[in-house]
């Protein structure tokens, strides 16, 4: 058992397949390894020991390994450990909103993580917005996967507003954006 990120990073490398696509995290239940010093921030910055990862790789790799249980906690799962990692806010950020075939049903938003993970905003990726507790301060976040969401940054959010439309929704005036042929409710 380590709480070396580097050898993290090693097992996760001999568990991937050839074709280099995302981790069978589904099919990976370790017992619990315990805690390891890793802390996600608000602002996307992955620390380990209180200090920002050396190599971006491996922040990128380690969230390929990253879910969120039923209990709201965040592991990291090999094949052979499991580690409990702090999330400050959402795991991921995503930004760089793009916009194709702009109005109507064809319609299709897409955003990027910080991760360099591109997501359509659709059925398998809808997006949400709530508010941080205790304010009105919006939280919009789009479904990743494994329980992981990725929070629109301020200037994605701004660029988000630019595709809000208004329906009738049980008599009353929803603003909210479509992508995929789906509405998605602003609030």
């Amino acid at each position: 058992m380590t709480t070396d990120p580097s050898k993290i990073e090693a097992q996760v490398k001999g568990a991937q397949t050839e074709d280099k696509g995302l981790p069978p995290l589904d099919k990976w239940h370790p017992e619990l390894s315990g805690d390891i010093a890793i802390r996600i921030q608000r602002d996307g910055v992955w620390l380990y020991n209180g200090e920002p990862l050396k190599r971006d790789s491996i922040a990128r790799l380690f969230s390929t390994i990253l879910r969120r249980e039923d209990d709201g906690e965040y592991y990291l799962v090999t094949p052979v450990e499991k580690w409990r990692i702090d999330v400050e806010d959402a795991p991921l950020l995503a930004h760089s909103l793009e916009v194709e075939q702009v109005g109507g049903d064809d319609q299709l938003l897409r955003v990027t993580t910080n991760m360099g993970e591109t997501l359509i905003i659709n059925a398998e990726h809808p997006l949400s917005v709530g508010a941080y507790e205790g304010t009105d301060e919006p939280r919009p976040v789009i479904a990743v996967r494994h329980g992981l969401e990725a929070r629109l940054v301020t200037s994605a959010f701004y660029d988000l507003a630019n595709y809000v439309e208004e329906r009738r929704e049980e008599g009353r005036g929803v603003l909210g954006v479509s992508s995929a042929g789906l509405y998605f409710p602003l609030g």
